[in-house]
């Protein structure tokens, strides 16, 4: 009797030990405020999320201004990571950054491996074509027909999502996400299938060229999100500064300055979500346009 409890007073004291131990252990907050820096993962191809300008090595975009406010809420300098959409899973495993932004997709798969902030942007995956054939590619049936040619971007949800809905259509995969339209201008592809986003800003970089089919009924459903490595109080955190941000207006200056296609703020707020057309109400789940 007297080995039995004494063996369960040990097994009580060493939970005791462990649980110490896990609340006593620095956060990842603490870390990235005690080392001064947040680090940033971006892959800097997805205008006007992200863009890596090659030869003063400098990012731009709508995600590059928003980490730079989430560093000064932290009160800590930026640092920005390359990466890669083929090794952005693996380089955030190996823990080279502390938070994934520049438009990046909620996806189960990030999920097990990270936490995802709130979500700051509803949409889906729609194709963008030459003005002229933008008739032809109104549904997964129009495009995936032989001698249709689909060019996609490598390991991201573009890719995932060509090679899981086209099996008759030629895909060609494209290394170069900068330019990657422009095969499609020049007419070497006949589209792409990317977020609606996306397809919004290149009809406006290629005006009269190309032309986003239906941005405003996407093929599926999507989310954009910050992915951070697994900590509650760094989720925590980011979470809360994206709510002030997207009621004190401070989100809605950023996000103006890159996504000015006549449409309004395209974020989360109580009870309402933005999307690129406009308002949803929990009540309807139907586009409302603000104008």
């Amino acid at each position: 009797m007297t080995i039995r409890i004494l063996a369960t007073l040990a097994v009580v004291l060493l939970a005791n030990l462990s649980a110490h131990a896990q609340q006593t252990a620095p956060s990842r907050l603490d870390e990235i405020v005690k080392r001064g820096t947040l680090r940033v993962g971006m892959t800097g191809d997805y205008k006007p999320f992200t863009y890596l300008d090659k030869t003063t090595q400098q990012f731009s975009g709508f995600d590059v201004d928003m980490a730079e406010a989430l560093g000064k809420a932290l009160g800590v300098k930026v640092e920005f990571v390359p990466t890669a959409w083929p090794k952005l899973m693996k380089d955030f495993e190996a823990d080279q950054f502390d938070i994934a932004m520049g438009g990046v997709s909620v996806t189960l798969d990030r999920q097990k491996k990270g936490f995802f902030s709130t979500p700051i942007m509803r949409e889906g995956k729609t194709p963008i074509a030459r003005c002229a054939d933008v008739g032809k590619y109104q549904s997964i049936t129009d495009i995936d027909k032989k001698g249709t040619r689909v060019i996609v971007n490598p390991g991201g949800t573009n890719e995932r999502f060509a090679r899981a809905n086209i099996k008759d259509a030629d895909i060609t995969v494209f290394p170069d996400n900068t330019v990657i339209f422009d095969e499609i201008a020049k007419g070497n592809a006949d589209l792409m299938m990317t977020d609606a986003s996306e397809t919004r800003y290149q009809q406006k970089q290629h005006q009269g060229v190309l032309c986003a089919v239906h941005p405003d009924k996407p093929f599926d459903f999507s989310e954009k999100a910050y992915w951070l490595q697994r900590d509650m109080a760094l989720k925590a955190f980011v979470d809360q500064w994206l709510h002030i941000s997207m009621q004190d207006g401070s989100y809605k200056k950023i996000y103006a300055a890159w996504f000015d296609w006549g449409r309004v703020l395209l974020s989360l707020v109580p009870a309402k979500l933005w999307t690129g057309s406009g308002v949803i109400e929990p009540e309807t789940q139907k586009p409302r346009l603000i104008r």
